[in-house]
């Protein structure tokens, strides 16, 4: 058995079958986590890898669980702000961890006297510190593939970090817009009254072909990077997911209940990019929903807090169709397409207050639980219109 180990470059101190065992664990070791990364950094698609799913779900359960123990917004955002960051950094180190613990029993299997010194021997690689040197011409190429591999996952953090940020800024500037046209919390109502003082009503079609194109990327963007949903915006009192639910009831009281001359397809075209952004970043984490609802399903908004926002338009001479009670079954039969993902974002993230989004729960009463993070199978995805 010596020399048959010693013909294969195993440790004679080891029978064959122990050597091979620890020498496949290893390589699994090390092969797992660079799919993994390769997945997560480069390619272009909402998958994921069990390691990946371990380290964001653990990070996510710790976080909410603290987060949801303050009192008060301020203290919850201030831990919450912490999850996306934390998670990254964590994500990059579990990494390292892995391919050096990879090659330990990779280096114990080739002739090291122990786990421990095939760790010493790892960690001497991938830090690239030659602090031990190898026992072996094997070794010595171990210790180099190892080196290039540790230098190779450096490399993707850092380009893997500027990319994420740059998506996040073209969020963020979209949403810190919606500030200026639809106040601070931004409210549906608030932002037609704006646009009707301002005369730019006529422009409501130019807007939401904006937010179409702002829902088209937040699917790709967050699906490929799910870090981004839980990057909390600069401002305490911002967030992309009351964003979204704005510029949505935006869009539904402009088909149901703004008279106005313009063809208000475009409005209708927004609201169906949104309510799909959402379904598929649904989908990639877990969250239940009803993928074809009725026009006659109830919402979570009352019909006194929809003619509160019907008075205060027709105030200001906002141009409102003749028949209310059928602005407002219209108004129903485009909320019910996304209210409940809307507010399962709101309630995982802990987004700020704004009215008709983050200050009500669903009509289920249900927290919703993040059961996923990664692209579903094909059979796990709800079936909808087309």
């Amino acid at each position: 058995m010596t020399e048959a180990a010693l013909a294969l470059g195993l440790n004679p101190g080891l029978s064959v079958w122990i050597s091979i065992g620890l020498l496949a664990l290893g390589v699994t070791m090390v092969f797992g986590t660079l799919l993994s990364a390769v997945r997560t950094v480069i390619l272009p698609r909402g998958t994921t890898s069990l390691l990946n799913r371990i380290v964001f779900r653990g990070v996510y359960i710790l976080f909410t669980t603290v987060a949801r123990k303050r009192r008060t917004y301020e203290d919850r955002d201030r831990v919450m702000a912490q999850f996306g960051p934390v998670s990254l950094v964590l994500l990059g180190m579990v990494w390292l961890a892995a391919v050096a613990t990879g090659y330990s029993f990779v280096f114990w299997a080739t002739g090291a006297d122990s786990f421990g010194s095939g760790a010493v021997f790892s960690g001497s690689s991938i830090t690239t510190l030659g602090s031990s040197p190898p026992l072996s011409g094997l070794h010595q190429a171990l210790s180099y593939s190892e080196a290039t591999l540790g230098l190779f996952l450096g490399a993707l953090m850092i380009t893997y970090l500027p990319t994420l940020y740059s998506v996040f800024s073209r969020r963020e500037v979209q949403v810190a817009t919606l500030e200026v046209r639809a106040g601070n919390p931004p409210s549906a109502g608030e932002f037609l009254i704006r646009y009707h003082n301002l005369g730019w009503l006529d422009r409501l079609d130019e807007v939401f072909l904006e937010w179409e194109r702002w829902f088209a990327e937040l699917e790709e963007s967050h699906t490929s990077y799910p870090a981004l949903t839980f990057f909390r915006s600069p401002e305490a009192n911002r967030s992309w997911v009351t964003a979204a639910g704005t510029v949505l009831d935006a869009a539904a009281l402009t088909r149901a209940c703004v008279d106005i001359t313009y063809p208000k397809g475009v409005a209708a075209v927004c609201i169906r990019s949104g309510y799909l952004a959402l379904q598929r970043l649904a989908d990639f984490f877990g969250l239940r929903y009803e993928p074809n609802p009725l026009p006659t399903d109830r919402i979570a908004i009352s019909r006194s807090e929809f003619n509160d926002v019907w008075d205060a338009m027709r105030a200001v001479d906002v141009p409102l169709v003749a028949d209310q009670d059928r602005a407002w079954t219209d108004y129903v039969g485009w909320r019910v397409n996304y209210e409940s993902l809307v507010l399962d974002f709101a309630e995982i993230t802990m987004a700020p207050y704004a009215p008709w989004t983050s200050d009500r729960s669903s009509l289920t009463r249900e927290l919703p639980k993040v059961t996923r993070f990664g692209a579903p199978t094909v059979e796990s995805i709800p079936a909808r219109r087309r």
